[in-house]
């Protein structure tokens, strides 16, 4: 029965302090005098049983049963229409509802402004969305200004954020970073899909950004970390820790991730974050000077950007 003990052991990993033995009656709805047999492994677990201890507990059966290196990931939702981005919005959340305290950290490898940053009610969120949308579908005439976004949306991302946000964060940024937002906005003002007054509007949310990202970083009790690094291929994955679980968030086209909690997999991330952070430069704990030529760095494409869309007119 070696199957079952090792399903038993994850299951009491789960319920901690808890009576494993009232877990396993109450779930299955059996009696103390089943529930025991099975315990002391002298009754076996029905498939079905298996299955729903396994779905009550959030326990991946491939990571008991599976053989070595090999794994099996779930996946957020493919999004190609708004509907899809709310229940983007919704699954996420749901995956991270254990990390919906003060006791979580989040490892976030910023290959381009973290999405929580682009959340929100903003003319930049909605340029952001409208973007993802745009290369995820095959619409792409579509002028940003005739683009609609549903007020619920606003409500749905607000939750999100607020994950971030009340837990310990570590990020790790370099000089390319903000790139892609400024080049995609750039990309739609010069295909004529996005007006001249909202190109310079969504410049200015983006440049607010940094600045709110400048603040934090110098506000001592902040529970935020910016770290950068000049060499490390960043490529926005995403690692959720508490005490109790971890979660590996990998990205795949786009917004949509494949995400596991595999302890052996999470560790190993973990492992691979804790020594690129040894090779990057903590902006958080750095000096004035050195916090200043990180953000200048921001600034002058901010500024480079500001100045193509102000000259294009006159080109």
């Amino acid at each position: 029965m070696k199957n079952q003990e090792l399903l038993l052991k994850a299951i009491q990993k789960k319920v901690q302090n808890k009576s494993l033995l009232d877990e396993i009656a109450k779930v299955l709805g059996i009696s103390y005098d089943a529930a025991h047999r099975r315990i002391s492994l002298k009754s076996k677990f029905s498939i079905d049983e298996t299955i729903l201890l396994c779905n009550h507990f959030a326990i991946a059966m491939d990571t008991l049963f599976r053989k070595e290196n090999k794994y099996i990931l779930d996946k957020t939702n493919t999004i190609k229409s708004i509907t899809d981005f709310k229940a983007y919005l919704e699954k996420s959340i749901s995956l991270l509802q254990p990390y919906n305290n003060q006791n979580s950290c989040i490892y976030y490898s910023a290959k381009d402004i973290p999405l929580h940053y682009t959340l929100g009610g903003s003319l930049f969120s909605k340029f952001k969305i409208y973007v993802w949308l745009n290369i995820l579908t095959s619409d792409q005439n579509l002028s940003f200004e005739n683009f609609i976004m549903d007020a619920s949306l606003l409500q749905e991302s607000t939750r999100l954020v607020q994950i971030f946000e009340t837990n310990k964060r570590i990020e790790i940024w370099n000089d390319t970073t903000i790139n892609s937002s400024l080049q995609q906005m750039y990309y739609f003002y010069e295909a004529g899909l996005l007006h001249y007054n909202n190109a310079l509007s969504i410049i200015e949310d983006i440049k607010n950004v940094i600045l709110k990202i400048e603040e934090e970083v110098r506000n001592d009790i902040s529970p935020f970390e910016l770290f950068y690094n000049e060499l490390l291929l960043l490529n926005n994955t995403v690692l959720f820790t508490n005490e109790k679980q971890a979660s590996f968030f990998i990205p795949h086209n786009m917004l949509s991730y494949y995400v596991t909690s595999d302890a052996k997999i999470c560790n190993e991330e973990k492992e691979f974050i804790f020594n690129q952070l040894k090779n990057s430069m903590s902006i958080t704990k750095a000096g004035k000077k050195d916090q200043k030529i990180f953000f200048n760095r921001m600034y002058q494409k901010i500024d480079f950007y500001t100045s193509k869309i102000k000259n294009y007119l006159i080109e």
